[in-house]
């Protein structure tokens, strides 16, 4: 199924979030969000996807309040079981601002580098917002071939930078993969991305690096957050980044592009 051609609006924007639970009442059990905030607390680096956090974030309760205020948990830490949410004003609110840096892109003619680490959910977004800024000139950075991490292979398919095992996309928070091809670009002497749109470690891992990243996370995944409320990352998406059709993130893609001024590219 193509991206819609008619943008939804706002209002229609995220009732289509809450009905697909993209947002709202998401799948993501509360006990699984407490343990990864609690892991990244206790300074889990698989949790802290590329990010450098110190000692910034030791109290779980710290990043339980950002991921309030950003993401849309529940606040009371007393609330231990049952279904957490995603705050879908705060989802349509992330997009528009994803879509002010995507413009930006497309006047300036940007380097824009393209990456997921859930291709099952959102290796189409990231696709379609590709092509979107390639017809609006931007150049998509073609990454350099044979790279690996991870015991995998780093590759590009459909404009979009994914790790490879076994024949099959593989669904990684690792930072490796992206740390690969900025040193490989390095290498070679070709320019770093002006912009990086990605999620988990291949958005944190930019982020660290200084690039400018815009991103997806889920409400699972609390480090992209700390690193936007920091400001090493520029906007991240609340969302859930796998729902049950991934044909469900079209609207919202649509949407996206829309507000970015890249929907009749």
């Amino acid at each position: 199924m193509p991206i819609p051609r008619s943008a939804p609006s706002r209002a229609e924007l995220i009732d289509h979030l809450v009905r697909t639970r993209i947002a709202g009442d998401v799948a993501t059990p509360r006990a699984n969000n407490l343990a990864h905030y609690r892991k990244l607390a206790n300074g889990d680096r698989h949790y802290w996807l590329g990010l450098e956090l110190g000692d910034r974030w030791t109290d779980e309760q710290d990043v339980l309040a950002v991921m309030a205020e950003r993401c849309g948990v529940v606040d009371d830490p007393d609330f231990r079981v049952g279904q957490d949410t995603i705050d879908p004003e705060l989802t349509v609110g992330a997009l528009d601002r994803m879509a002010a840096a995507l413009r930006k892109a497309a006047e300036d003619r940007k380097r824009v580098l393209f990456a997921t680490g859930h291709p099952g959910g959102l290796l189409d977004v990231h696709r379609a917002t590709a092509a979107a800024l390639r017809a609006a000139g931007c150049e998509i950075v073609e990454i350099p071939g044979g790279l690996t991490a991870d015991e995998g292979y780093v590759f590009q398919f459909a404009d979009v930078a994914m790790l490879e095992r076994g024949a099959t996309l593989w669904h990684t928070h690792s930072p490796a993969p992206m740390a690969a091809i900025l040193d490989a670009l390095e290498r070679e002497g070709r320019p770093l991305p002006d912009l990086v749109v990605a999620d988990h470690g291949w958005a944190g891992c930019a982020g660290q690096r200084g690039i400018d990243a815009v991103g997806y996370a889920d409400c699972n995944d609390p480090a992209l957050f700390l690193g936007e409320a920091e400001g090493t990352l520029a906007v991240v998406v609340p969302l859930d980044d796998h729902v049950t059709n991934p044909r469900f993130y079209d609207p919202m893609t649509a949407y996206l592009l829309d507000a970015a001024g890249l929907s009749d590219r």
